[in-house]
């Protein structure tokens, strides 16, 4: 009983090692989604006045986003574990980040839709790719706390995101650009970095966490059940 109890006490210090690696990294990177999703919602108003878009146009092309999101999603998931979470979340952030800046130089409701849609596709699979990463390394009795910890992310999103889309929208006339042009190009930087970042230190699984010895790793191997056929796959 004893050593039960030794061995439950070492393996909740490890996954608190563990969620103190990862958690906050994955917790800025929602964060980073969430700002590049929500933005059209701040800049609404000034599309429709500068670009004259109508509130058909403009609800298109807001919602056009899900129907890119929805049908990649099980096949972007697919592909991260066949080439591995670290290049395959970085490639979401990174390619999303690009796409949500590329915002900035909407001129029709043409390249407004076409945007829209392919950011939906370059953001799909990463809510329910990291859910899937977190079963790499965290049993089943533990995986509740840390999605939550990892979710926290929305409100704070929102708490970020208002005022900081107000200031943008305030840089109207700087370098010749309006406020939602600054409001696209800069939110889109964070997710950016953090795609270059996750790119270098993000380990796939356990065995390839350099912070990790070979005891821990054996522990976490033993004790996480990595969903392999969850419904993400069907």
């Amino acid at each position: 009983m004893k050593e039960t109890a030794t061995f439950n006490d070492l393996t909740n210090k490890l996954l608190l090692k563990v969620s103190w690696r990862l958690i906050p990294l994955l917790f800025c990177s929602y964060i980073c989604a969430y700002l590049d999703r929500i933005n059209i919602g701040f800049a609404s108003k000034n599309l429709k006045e500068e670009l004259h878009f109508s509130d058909s146009v403009y609800g298109l092309g807001a919602g056009i986003f899900f129907l890119g999101y929805a049908l990649f999603e099980i096949p972007s998931n697919v592909i991260m574990e066949k080439v591995g979470a670290r290049r395959w979340i970085a490639r979401i952030m990174i390619s999303w980040g690009i796409i949500s800046g590329a915002m900035a130089f909407v001129n029709s409701p043409t390249t407004f839709y076409i945007l829209r849609f392919l950011l939906g596709i370059a953001e799909a699979g990463f809510f329910p790719g990291i859910i899937l990463y977190l079963t790499y390394w965290f049993p089943p009795s533990q995986r509740g706390k840390s999605i939550s910890r990892f979710m926290t992310a929305i409100p704070l999103s929102g708490l970020i995101g208002a005022p900081l889309s107000g200031m943008l929208l305030n840089m109207d006339g700087i370098a010749t650009l309006h406020g939602w042009q600054w409001l696209f190009l800069l939110e889109a930087l964070p997710s950016l970095l953090m795609g270059v970042y996750i790119f270098c230190y993000l380990p796939d699984k356990p065995a390839d966490a350099k912070w990790l010895n070979v005891e821990e790793k054996a522990v976490i191997s033993l004790n996480s059940t990595p969903l392999q056929s969850s419904p993400i796959h069907t």
